[in-house]
């Protein structure tokens, strides 16, 4: 079973040392990266490939919709020990343009559970209803939407009690918000960036 997943594994790892015969020694000693990535969990939307980092170089949280919402408690598991315990210095909330899930949260039909989930979505969608229906196109609607819903979860990380807390102590911490593009393989940052409690005033 998974015969070829196996091997790609094999032939993976063994790349990796040739290339660097320290390299999973480095891994098993520490964990240490920079950053957070919470994105979407398509399988099109690879964290570390996007941005060409190595293992051990990102903590990542995957969900449908990229959602940081704060009475889930696998993401506030994520979130707490990304910040109190790694230290990451920058958390990146990445959604996709293109993305099902945002596209499922509008659309009218019922899915069972997943429509829970990406009740956020909706509430997102209601908030801006005069934009989006000012946007004929409904694929360049749902992308719309996908840059409102990104906002809505830098502004849900940044106004967490482990985010709070981190800022009030002194601890160097960015929240941003990029969205990445399937058809071009490039981010966008939506320069909605928040280093400081002040900047959930704006």
């Amino acid at each position: 079973m998974l015969d070829d997943l196996k091997a790609n594994n094999r032939a993976w790892a063994g790349r990796m040392v040739s290339h660097d015969p320290e390299f999973f020694k480095r891994l098993e000693r520490q964990q240490g990266p920079k950053y957070l990535w919470i994105g979407c969990s398509d399988s099109r939307v690879p964290a570390n490939e996007i941005v060409d980092l190595a293992p051990g170089e990102m903590f990542v949280h995957r969900n449908v919709a990229n959602l940081a919402p704060p009475q889930d408690a696998n993401y506030l598991s994520v979130l707490q020990y990304a910040v109190d315990v790694l230290k990451v210095r920058h958390v990146i909330v990445v959604g996709h343009y293109g993305c099902g899930g945002i596209a499922a949260a509008v659309d009218g039909q019922r899915r069972g559970l997943i429509d829970h989930w990406l009740h956020p979505i909706r509430d997102v969608a209601d908030e801006h209803k005069a934009e989006l229906d000012g946007i004929a196109d409904s694929h360049r609607r749902n992308d719309r939407l996908c840059e409102l819903n990104v906002i809505r979860q830098v502004r849900n990380v940044a106004s967490d009690v482990f985010v709070q807390d981190a800022w009030a102590r002194g601890q160097a911490l960015s929240v941003h918000g990029w969205v990445y593009s399937l058809s071009t393989g490039l981010v966008n940052d939506l320069n909605v960036t928040m280093r400081r409690a002040e900047d959930l005033q704006r």
